[in-house]
């Protein structure tokens, strides 16, 4: 028995190991790396989806070249069902190592924050130029390339913008605009297709 619990408890590290591996961060060189921004076409009537006892309706075709700034999966819950991750994305000069390197990323509980001791870039810039982006996979082959992303590389990300509700009342809404900042302020993304370069 104790065998048994000490071989488990290997593996587990082993699996931890292997998944911060996997994850760890590129450093590309200084430069641009994806310099447009988003691309959106707005829909006058969308669609909606069903994805249990969530309906999403779409807002928006969306198609995004960034790169990644960070990512934060979730595994838990029913939100955690539906958006099993969330990547903070980066274009224009908020893809550019130099720049990135005088700014500190982090995410938590659905958010992105970064701080700075100066700005290498004008505070709004950094506002209009990155977003944090709950992704919801289409299917699980879509699923399993959104876990293969690393912070640090350049991805294109094409589906719908998307609003989520459930009987009840609960809903989660997109936003659909680079400009806004704070709670509300993130991307609901359907994400039907990823190409991502390789590391």
């Amino acid at each position: 028995m104790r065998k048994l619990l000490v071989a488990a408890l290997l593996l587990l590290v082993l699996l931890g190991v292997m998944r911060q591996r996997q994850h760890r961060p590129l450093q590309p060189e200084p430069g641009v790396l994806a310099a447009e921004a988003p691309v959106q076409v707005d829909l006058g009537h969308g669609a909606q989806l069903q994805r249990g006892d969530v309906t999403l309706t779409t807002r928006a075709h969306f198609d995004i070249t960034a790169r990644v700034l960070s990512r934060k999966d979730y595994s838990s819950g029913a939100d955690g069902e539906l958006v099993p991750l969330d990547l903070s994305l980066g274009w224009g000069r908020m893809s550019d190592s130099a720049v990135l390197a005088q700014i500190d990323i982090r995410q938590s509980n659905r958010f992105y924050y970064w701080h700075v001791e100066s700005f290498p870039i004008p505070r709004r810039e950094i506002e209009t130029s990155s977003a944090n982006m709950h992704m919801i996979p289409a299917d699980d082959d879509v699923k399993r390339q959104l876990e293969q992303i690393r912070p640090g590389q350049l991805m294109r990300i094409e589906g719908f913008l998307v609003d989520a509700s459930r009987p009840g009342g609960w809903h989660w809404n997109t936003s659909l605009t680079r400009n806004d900042t704070g709670a509300g302020a993130c991307e609901l993304v359907y994400v039907e297709r990823v190409d991502a370069a390789a590391p």
